[in-house]
């Protein structure tokens, strides 16, 4: 009996337009745990692109995502034991070039998928299959909710406990997460108001539904919110931190619940954390009945697939608006290849972002999709 040759890796290592997939690629790599981004990353030009697995598939990337939480991962913060260097980035959208055996039960060369793993910051990512989300084409508005729309989903749906007519605090409100946690909340028929730094976000929040917004720049938070909610808010939706943490806790109506998904104040000092009030924590909540509920999305993975495909549909049936901010309106412009990565950040910590913050990676081979 003749052994059986696998040919599917050197059939497949042809993209779907027949020009061949490089040897060597862009990509960017943390070689120094620093939580100043620019210091902690490097752009590596000449990466060998990685070879799928059994039950891979080989992505090229077409659009990556940025997260507030690409600092925690540079600083170090969430592995101690995993040292530089390794590849950051932790979400994509793009075509497969190449993929293994069994992954083409699956799959195919030039299917569009999108996927939520570490190392998306590269011209080319191995994913496994099992982990790669099919799509019906290579978009940006998919990305925006393989992280920030299935953060703001899991944690109200798990954690909020929204019905009708309760009032919902979302800070930082137009930004990646807190856009889906307005409309999220809004699809709930709850009252929503949203924090956020200036009048055109506040114009982009009431055009997704947002009751009342307030412009922390020009408005005093603590005062609007006893003003005009004195009973106090059900639900927060916390990714702010420090002092906006304290007003929002000291908002809490009787058996309210704040949920903490970040605190990006806090992100690019030290130690990770700007200060809270937490020695008045406990009787804070004791005179409430009140509850802080904090919440990750890799602890919820299990209902992960399920929170996508719904989402999906939403955005399929026109229920769900996906704002995309290229960064077009910051100085050196849109955010284009793997470089503007570093410029996609800054952007991101300014405050300046409207909606998620993508970095599209140009090829030079013109997809058909």
């Amino acid at each position: 009996s003749r052994p059986i040759l696998d040919m599917s890796y050197s059939r497949h290592f042809l993209d779907f337009q027949g020009s061949s997939i490089p040897s060597s690629m862009k990509k960017l790599v943390v070689t120094k745990l620093s939580q100043n981004f620019r210091e902690a990353v490097t752009l590596q030009q000449d990466s060998p692109v990685p070879l799928p697995g059994d039950g891979d598939l080989l992505v090229r990337n077409r659009f990556v995502g940025i997260n507030a939480s690409d600092i925690n991962y540079s600083a170090g913060r969430y592995d101690a034991s995993v040292k530089p260097p390794f590849d950051i980035g932790f979400e994509g959208v793009g075509e497969v070039v190449a993929l293994g055996l069994s992954a083409s039960a699956d799959f195919t060369v030039g299917q569009a998928v999108a996927y939520v793993k570490a190392g998306s910051f590269a011209e080319y990512t191995v994913v496994s299959a099992r982990q790669a989300v099919p799509l019906p084409s290579v978009k940006p508005e998919f990305l925006t909710l393989m992280v920030s729309g299935a953060t703001a989903y899991l944690s109200l749906k798990e954690l909020g406990d929204l019905s009708e007519g309760k009032k919902v605090l979302v800070t930082a409100a137009a930004g990646g997460t807190g856009q889906f946690a307005v409309q999220l909340a809004k699809k709930a028929k709850c009252h929503v108001i949203g924090t956020c730094s200036s009048d055109e976000k506040g114009g982009f929040l009431k055009s997704i539904g947002c009751d009342r917004t307030i412009n922390y720049k020009t408005e005093n938070v603590e005062s609007v919110l006893r003003k005009d909610y004195p009973e106090g808010v059900d639900v927060v939706y916390e990714s702010v931190g420090g002092k906006m943490f304290d007003l929002a806790l000291n908002a809490l109506a009787i058996k309210g619940c704040l949920i903490v998904i970040g605190f990006i104040t806090g992100y690019q000092s030290p130690t990770g954390l700007q200060p809270v009030k937490a020695e008045l924590l406990p009787a804070k909540l004791l005179k409430k009945s009140a509850s802080v509920r904090g919440f990750f999305l890799n602890h919820y993975l299990s209902d992960y697939k399920m929170a996508l495909q719904h989402l999906l549909k939403m955005y399929e049936r026109g229920d769900l608006v996906c704002e995309v901010d290229f960064g077009d309106m910051s100085p050196e412009g849109k955010f284009t290849g793997l470089e503007s990565v570093f410029r996609a950040v800054d952007y991101m910590y300014m405050g300046k972002n409207i909606g998620k913050i993508v970095v599209e990676l140009p090829h030079s081979v013109n997809s058909k999709l």
